[in-house]
Parts: structure tokens; sequence; C-alpha cells
């Protein structure tokens, strides 16, 4: 029986429904990774630093003992208070109530932080924590776009899964910042791999632009998947379990992905050099469909570190809960990404995503007037929805872009996609936490969303690219028979005409 389905994955691992799969669990990985610290984190850090208060206030205490004048005795007989340096004994006032004493023990052991100053200073430390991922993925993506173009798909993706699994495990048994820190920056590293290889892959087995843009929606509800099971999973786990149990389940997971790519792929052994990056970043088009994925991500990347401290300010909410206001942005992401993976083909990338820009800003100006827990849902389903428009029309858009305009290799044009995408998330938390800190969390949703919504007309001249007049004759007889390809395969390529050069020289 374990042959027969080693054969049949050895025989399938050409077809492009296998490598949609392989290409949506790297994705959903990596995104559980990327927000499953998004409850903890703020409360960890919390916990840490008063934890370290207390212990200074102990030593202090037990320092400046010695050096008093004047000790005192409790006597466990009468409760009277006993001074060595004299002969008196001072009996106690009137005694304190019960009542009184359960009040305190009351307060001590609910969800309120006692320090709401220790509280705001939180926001610079978890928005440079969520920051460094992005940043380093921002410095790695340049790099691994051209990189698959000279060595394939394949090693940048196990490579993904090996270090997201050492990124895992430093997460679960890390007990200070700046492990936590190094932890965050090396899952950038392996983020950028699988992201941008993954992404790469699959616009190049999936040539026609409404097929590719449907299997991109598919594989962004691998991210969007990731994104809805994180927040609620880190934080029941975190609450119930403790901080290690949800990291070390996601490094199981990470070595079983990353064992599964291994097995099916292959290296290939011919390549086509693709278009250099610096030409794809000076093209203005790309550049407009990268600053509405960079501006749309920009909005949930601010939220990410504030939204749990100004409700743990505000709302005095429970850890779990921390988690749980990001669910409905989760779940209206994965029906976002696709519906509009197919639909937005039909009504104009370029509307789909002017209109997601325009949601997104008014959705987050909304977030500041919830009053409780429950008034998040509405605006943070909008956020989601409208982030999940964005995306499922600008990814495709991008490698259209280079299908019409430059050559079809694609590893390099989503590294600038990716690129936009972490940029979103390295600027949005660290000058997120900052602005809350200094001006108030209202203030920064307001800020952000008034950027989507003026951001939003640029997405209009890309209603109809110019192209260069023999790829547009390409493109148009290709789109054809890819059609007539794709109902005659139902789901596969055959091995004698793959659809892209890399797939022709396996076995």
């Amino acid at each position: 029986m374990s042959f027969r389905l080693i054969q049949w994955l050895r025989e399938e691992r050409q077809s492009r429904k296998l490598i949609l799969f392989i290409v949506f669990v790297a994705l959903l990985l990596d995104n559980m990774l990327l927000t499953v610290v998004v409850p903890i984190i703020p409360s960890y850090l919390y916990n840490l630093d008063e934890s370290a208060d207390v212990a200074l206030r102990n030593d202090s205490l037990s320092q400046k003992g010695p050096e008093g004048s004047f000790h005192t005795i409790v006597s466990l007989y009468d409760n009277s208070i006993r001074l060595s340096s004299s002969n008196f004994t001072t009996r106690p006032a009137d005694p304190v109530p019960p009542t009184l004493v359960v009040t305190k023990l009351q307060q001590n052991s609910s969800d309120c932080p006692q320090s709401s100053s220790r509280l705001l200073n939180e926001n610079v430390k978890v928005g440079m924590l969520f920051a460094s991922k992005a940043t380093v993925q921002l410095v790695t993506n340049p790099f691994i776009g051209p990189l698959t173009n000279r060595i394939g798909y394949q090693l940048p993706i196990f490579a993904g899964f090996c270090i997201m699994f050492l990124s895992t495990i430093m997460f679960a048994f890390s007990s200070s910042y700046t492990l936590l820190f190094l932890a965050r920056s090396l899952q950038g590293v392996g983020s950028s791999c699988s992201s941008v290889a993954g992404m790469g892959m699959l616009a190049s087995v999936y040539t026609d632009d409404e097929e590719r843009g449907h299997a991109i929606g598919i594989a962004l509800g691998g991210l969007a998947l990731g994104v809805l099971v994180g927040p609620p999973f880190g934080s029941v786990m975190y609450d119930f379990v403790g901080k290690t149990a949800p990291f070390l389940i996601l490094a199981f997971l990470a070595v079983f992905d990353g064992g599964t790519v291994a097995f099916l792929f292959h290296t290939p052994s011919r390549l086509q050099k693709g278009t250099p990056l610096l030409t794809l970043m000076k093209d203005p088009y790309i550049l407009i469909a990268a600053g509405a994925i960079c501006f749309g991500n920009m909005a949930i990347a601010m939220m990410e570190p504030t939204l749990p401290i100004w409700m743990m300010e505000t709302m005095c909410t429970r850890k779990w809960q921390l988690g749980i206001a990001f669910l409905p942005a989760s779940i209206s992401y994965l029906i976002g990404t696709n519906i509009f993976g197919t639909l937005a083909h039909k009504m104009g990338r370029w509307l789909c995503a002017l209109i997601g820009m325009v949601l997104v800003g008014f959705s987050v100006i909304c977030v500041p007037f919830a009053k409780d827990i429950y008034g998040l849902i509405l605006p943070n389903f909008g956020v989601g929805f409208a982030i999940g428009m964005v995306d499922s029309s600008m990814m495709p858009i991008m490698g259209y872009l280079v299908d019409l305009r430059h050559i079809s290799v694609y590893g390099s044009v989503y590294a600038i996609a990716d690129v936009a995408f972490c940029m979103g998330f390295a600027l949005g938390p660290s000058i997120g936490g900052s602005i809350a800190e200094n001006i108030g969390f209202p203030w920064l949703m307001t800020i952000i969303g008034i950027v989507d919504i003026f951001f939003a007309p640029l997405c209009i001249f890309l209603r109809n690219p110019p192209g260069q007049e023999e790829k547009i004759a390409i493109l148009m007889d290709s789109n054809c028979s890819m059609k007539t390809r794709s109902y005659s395969a139902q789901g596969t390529y055959y091995q004698g005409e793959s659809m892209d050069p890399e797939y022709d020289d396996y076995d």
C-alpha cells in the first residue's frame, strides 16, 4: 500500500494541482507562524517586564532592611508589632476588614493591566519585534527572486521550510526579548524563500490569465487560512496550555511539509533567463500594483501590535480574546480571496483593487469607535474582506504585466510583490507602534485609512496597460490554446508539452 502511494506521488509530481497544494501549505504555515504570535507577544512581554520589576523591588527592599535603625517583629500571639530598638509594643489599629482584602485580591487577579504607562511603552517594543520579520524579508527578497531564475523553485521552498522550523523552535523556548527578536528575524528569511518561489512556481505552470488568477486566489486562501487560524489558535493555546505548545505544533508541520517538498520535486536542468530585477522595478505599472499591495496590507500590519494593547487598555480583555478579535478579518479575507480570485478577472482587476483600497480605508477608520470586542466585528470584517480584494487582484496582475511587457519568468516580479507586502508589514508595526504611543490608536487608524483612500485612484492606470505588440499576440494565442488544453487535461498538463521549460526536464 505504501509502495503504491509513493509511486502515485512520483507520477503526480508534475500535476498542477499538486503544485498548487504545496504552495497552499507553504503559505498556510508561514502565515500561521506570522500571526500566532500576535496575541502572545504583547501579553508575554508585559508579564516579563512586570516580573522583572517585582524582582527588582524585592531585591531593593531586602537590601534596605539591615541598614535601617528599626526592625519590626510581629507577635503571632497577640498580633502586636514590636520595635527591636525600643521596649514598647504597639498594638495594631483597627483590623482590616476581610471584605477589603478580598476586593484587593480580586483587583490584582483581574485581566486589567496594573500599569497603563508600561502598557503604552510596550507599543514600541512589540512593534519593532513584529516588524523585524518583514524587514529581514524585505532585504532578502531581491536576492531570492533572481536566485529562483537560476536554480529553480524547489530548493528555495525546501530551505524555507527548514528555516521556519528553526524559527518556531526558537519561539517555543525563548524567554527574553532578544531571543524572540532573533526568532522573528529568522522567520523572515524562511518566508522569503517559500513565498517568492511558491508564487513564481504557480505563475509558471498556470499561464492562462484567468486560470492563474483562480490558482493564485486558492493559494492566497492558504495565506488567509493561516491568518484565520493563527491568532485564535495562539491565544487559546497560550491561555490554557502555555507559550511553548503552539510553536511545537507548527514546528512539526514544518518538518512534515519540508519532507513532502523534498520527496516530490527534482531540480530542473534547463532554465530561461528572465528580465533583470531593476528593469522590473522601473516599470510604473508594476510599481502601482506593488503600492496597492503595500498600503493595503499596511493597515492590518499596524493593527496587529497596537490593537491588542489598545484592547487591554480600554476593554480589559482576557488573553484569548486578543486573538479572537482578529477572527472576523481572517474569515473575511479567506472569503474575499476565494470570491475575487475568479470574479476580479471578469469585473476588471483594477476596479476590484480600487474598491478594495477605499473599503480598507473606511473600515480601519471605524475600528476605534468600538466600545467592546463585539463592536470590532464589523470593521475588522471589512478590513479583511477589502484586503482580500486587493491581494487577489494585484497578485495575478503582477504575472500578467510580466507576460505583457517583459519576459515570462516570474521569480523577480513576485520578489517585488513580496517586497511590497513586507514593506507594509515592516513599516506598519514599527511606525504604527510609535504613532500609537505618541498620539493614540484612533489617530493611527485615521492616518492609514486616509492614505489608502487617496492611493485608490492610482489603480485606474492598471485598466489597460500598454504592452509589446508581439507579446499581446502571443498572449491571445496562448490563452485560447490553454483554455482548450485545460478542458482536455482536466487540471494536469502532459509531460511532453509542459507549459514551462523548467518542468520539461523532470526524470
